[in-house]
């Protein structure tokens, strides 16, 4: 199998390690099988690739669709080094408000699965980096949704010294205590 699996401490949430081919030329690998993903129990139709830049100490996040556009998501980064972290904002989960934080880059080349109901973001630390993801549905403005990347309630360390650059949207996510749960799923 061209993928190794690792679930995180959020057992819905998922590490991929794809297996690179390399030599003197460059690389090779494979960073999507459906087959592999579906034994490893990621069940999703992916309907949606996104490709995004950003520069150093762009915070993008935390952002989510709301049911029933909610979408799955597996994101790689393909240039530079991000911290990326999924908030488990499930309502009746045993692990809401907890989150996953992982190191994707382009010289680990890991990926991460994000079920729907988790919301998702990124802190750019390189110069640049450009993300690659995978939505299992289509973006809808309407449905789109968020919550504040510095909620003290989740308390997700970014490991940073330095104010993030924010959307103006970003700026003013309401608090997870806040959001409409019957929205999440």
């Amino acid at each position: 199998m061209p993928f190794e699996f690792e679930r995180q401490d959020i057992k819905d949430v998922i590490l991929i390690r794809p297996k690179v081919f390399g030599d003197s030329r460059g690389f090779f690998l494979e960073s999507y099988k459906k087959s592999d993903f579906v034994a490893a129990g990621i069940k999703e139709e992916f309907n949606q690739d996104n490709h995004s830049k950003s520069t150093k100490g762009v915070l993008r996040g935390l952002h989510y669709q709301a049911a029933p556009y909610g979408q799955a998501k597996i994101v790689r980064c393909a240039r530079g080094r991000i911290y990326d972290v999924a908030v488990d904002i499930r309502p009746n989960s045993p692990t809401f408000g907890k989150f996953v934080k992982v190191e994707l880059s382009e010289e680990n080349k890991q990926m991460l699965y994000i079920p729907v109901g988790f919301a998702h973001g990124f802190i750019v630390l390189s110069d640049e980096a450009e993300l690659l993801y995978k939505a299992s549905g289509e973006y809808n403005p309407e449905a789109d949704r968020g919550v504040l990347w510095s909620d003290p309630d989740i308390n997700i360390d970014w490991n940073i010294d330095f104010e993030p650059l924010l959307s103006e949207k970003d700026k003013v996510q309401p608090l997870l205590k806040d959001i409409n749960k019957d929205e999440v799923i």
